[in-house]
């Protein structure tokens, strides 16, 4: 590749937000053909990066060049012309628009006096949906698909054009194993055309499998670049961090308290059947399956989002009722959701008062909200969970995806509950947060928290949990200890091969 022009190169890129140095002289190339990954931890840099490179950002400093010519990016659109296409990690789709529209967006082809020529942004789009193996076409309403499949007509918006360079945020955070499968398949086909594909992603597995280059920032400053194929991901991470992270199982032991949690025979409707289980208090308790085995909803049921159709729920052995979040809360139970930004954020509100919006009745004086305790707690939070930002006036919506968790998860820990459902609390998160909340997860544990954790990695429920219920089909199939469970019994069970329940 050192013989070829980039497709793409940035150069001593600099960019200075109030407060905050957001990228320090940081350079970057992509070559014709390559996968070339660009890592960080949240705050890095990374989509400030990218957001100079797609005209979203002004740099105050450096150059971007395209095949080595010097060119200035105003607005996205500009960097599509110059063949620069983004598959963003947040969807920016209409869900009352076709998928067609959806894709074609502002560039819908035309008859004459300015009218749409829909068979002919029909076929063209179904023909690019054909590409993608996808089960759905040109016509079909956009709302009306899962957040994975409109994952899809996202990527999907890349093949319109012919790119010199697609960039990819966060891609498969929404999708399903298959789906990543597609795409793999689409990112190799850009790679045969001579496409330079930049790689944004938390998930190492990934990485190493699709990427020929890793790219490292750090605190806003380039760290370096690694031959994939020549590096290892403890190597990666101390580029990332600065340090070594702990990766090994739960070994660690405490003394248990009584049950906190117990449920009976919980079934709602289609979505889960006959789920039963309990959490004691300082215990971790991980629920692990396939997207649709039924994790979230059982979450959902128990935090009163959902109704059951039957079963019971018992808190400190008392069976209660739970028809409302309001409930749950009241008795103690709080939830950090999957969709931290449709369900747990608002964003344009700023980061204390996000933090601190299920609380507000108690920190009233009279009319008034007493900011003082706001600000405490926005305090204790932000240090406890080494939240980025300039000050608790910054906007939620304006910080990194790994921040604006930390602030979902300080939320719920503020409200001191006794039971902590935790819904993938990584998920979009760089390795050194993770490691940080997978900590803080047993550290709660240890303070005599009943902490469950719903995810969809198999070395984060590993790392976290003391017990794991293993689902399949909205149906628990098994329930294992850490001492007991291997990989390959996890994965047997979570595909519905099932030996018999260890209590």
């Amino acid at each position: 590749m050192t013989d070829q022009i980039p497709a793409l190169r940035l150069e001593g890129i600099v960019k200075t937000f109030p407060g905050v140095r957001a990228l320090d002289n940081v350079s970057f190339e992509v070559m014709p053909g390559e996968v070339h990954a660009l890592m960080g931890e949240n705050g890095a840099g990374k989509s400030t990066l990218m957001k100079v490179l797609g005209g979203i950002h002004d740099p105050d400093e450096g150059q971007i060049y395209i095949a080595e010519k010097p060119v200035v990016m105003t607005s996205p659109m500009q960097a599509k012309a110059n063949g620069v296409v983004f598959i963003h990690q947040e969807l920016s789709l209409a869900d009352e628009l076709s998928v067609a529209e959806n894709i074609f967006l502002g560039e819908l082809p035309r008859r004459s006096f300015g009218r749409v020529d829909w068979q002919t942004l029909y076929d063209a789009t179904d023909a690019i949906l054909k590409t993608l193996n996808v089960g759905f076409n040109a016509r079909t309403r956009l709302g009306d698909l899962s957040i994975a499949n409109q994952q899809m007509v996202e990527i999907a918006r890349a093949l319109t054009v012919d790119p010199r360079a697609v960039i990819f945020d966060e891609p498969t955070a929404s999708l399903t194993d298959a789906e990543k499968v597609v795409l793999f398949k689409v990112i190799a086909d850009l790679q045969s055309r001579g496409v330079g594909v930049i790689y944004i992603s938390h998930r190492m597995e990934e990485i190493f499998k699709i990427t020929d280059r890793i790219s490292v920032l750090r605190d806003g400053q380039y760290r370096g670049t690694l031959n994939t194929a020549e590096t290892n991901e403890e190597e990666v991470t101390h580029l990332m961090i600065g340090r070594k992270l702990d990766l090994s199982r739960n070994e660690s032991h405490h003394e248990m308290g009584d049950v906190a949690l117990e449920v009976r025979n919980l079934s709602c409707g289609e979505l889960f059947e006959d789920v039963s289980f309990s959490v004691r208090r300082g215990e971790v308790l991980g629920f692990y399956g396939l997207v649709g085995a039924g994790r979230t909803e059982i979450a959902e049921t128990i935090f009163g989002l959902r109704d059951p159709s039957s079963g019971q729920i018992f808190l400190n052995g008392e069976e209660v009722r739970i028809h409302s979040p309001q409930d749950a809360i009241r008795r103690g139970i709080s939830l950090v959701p999957e969709d931290r930004k449709a369900q747990g954020l608002v964003l344009g509100m700023n980061c204390r008062d996000n933090m601190t919006l299920p609380q507000v009745d108690d920190m009233t004086a009279g009319p008034f909200v007493s900011d003082g305790a706001e600000v405490a707690i926005f305090d204790q939070y932000r240090d406890k969970l080494d939240i980025r930002t300039p000050g608790w006036r910054q906007l939620v919506g304006n910080l990194s995806g790994g921040n604006q968790q930390k602030i979902v998860i300080g939320k719920w820990l503020s409200m001191h509950p006794e039971v902590l459902i935790v819904d993938e609390p990584t998920r979009g998160i760089d390795v050194g947060s993770k490691s940080e909340i997978h900590n803080l997860i047993r550290e709660l544990a240890a303070q005599g928290y009943a902490v469950i954790v719903i995810s969809s990695e198999m070395p984060e429920v590993l790392h976290v949990s003391d017990r794991i219920v293993a689902m399949f089909s909205g149906k628990v199939m098994r329930e294992f200890t850490s001492e007991e469970v291997t990989e390959d019994s996890l994965i047997q069970a979570i595909s519905g091969i099932s030996g018999d329940k260890v209590a």
